[in-house]
């Protein structure tokens, strides 16, 4: 796997999607700012991540089996 992107956040918002999934996000007013990142993630419900706690996002590229 190639790691594509590594950052720490604070998550600013969790939402209801429906019954079996929360959305994190965080985008917050720094988007126009090339070193701030920013997510919008759907996660299983049971993970315990409230607003402000800090998460690591790590984005992978799997390469294909030969």
């Amino acid at each position: 796997m190639k790691k594509v992107v590594q950052f720490e956040s604070k998550v600013e918002f969790v939402a209801t999607v429906n019954e079996k999934k929360d959305c994190l996000m965080a985008q917050d007013k720094t988007q126009d700012q090339p070193e701030c990142l920013w997510f919008n993630i759907d996660v299983l419900k049971g993970h315990g991540i409230e607003a402000g706690d800090t998460v690591r996002v790590t984005v992978e590229k799997i390469e294909p089996e030969k």
